[in-house]
């Protein structure tokens, strides 16, 4: 496993370098290679890191634990991010994964159907992220950036509202 200095957190190779650098209209801040990221100034998120937290404890702590720490049946997703890019993430989530060996059978159910979750499949990503790299710790964000109408218009368009 390759680790790369950003910021001074070590983070592993898998989601790439988080650092911010652009954003686009619906608010999601994008790195260098154009995935979604987390942009945290002290104790205020973006809207992209809170809606994930938020979705996150709706709809994925069940299986893999509160905070993404993960559970007896499920894996940390704070540490998958470690060596899963953003497209594996997708693939997993939109796909589901089964994992069989001679001690365990781990089933991750498909949820690209499900609309509150493939919905928001990159809120999802970039609050695992910020997990995933530390940048944000086991509480829910106080601060967040607000979410902007070009988010909702897409929320909207992807729930089936018109």
């Amino acid at each position: 496993m390759i680790f790369v200095a950003s910021g001074g957190i070590a983070v592993a190779d898998g989601s790439g370098d988080p650092t911010a650098v652009k954003q686009n209209e619906t608010g999601e801040w994008l790195d260098k290679d154009g995935n979604p990221t987390y942009k945290i100034n002290g104790q205020s998120v973006d809207w992209y890191t809170y809606s994930g937290y938020r979705r996150y404890h709706s709809d994925c702590h069940v299986c893999h634990g509160p905070d993404g720490m993960g559970s007896t049946y499920a894996p940390a997703l704070k540490d998958s991010l470690k060596t899963m890019n953003y497209a594996d993430f997708l693939g997993v989530v939109a796909s589901g994964r089964k994992n069989i060996s001679t001690a365990s059978e781990n089933v991750m159910p498909a949820f690209g159907d499900n609309p509150n979750v493939a919905c928001y499949m990159d809120d999802l990503y970039v609050y695992l992220r910020a997990r995933s790299n530390e940048a944000w710790g086991r509480a829910r964000p106080g601060q967040h950036e607000d979410k902007n109408d070009a988010y909702t218009k897409n929320e909207d368009s992807c729930m089936g509202k018109k």
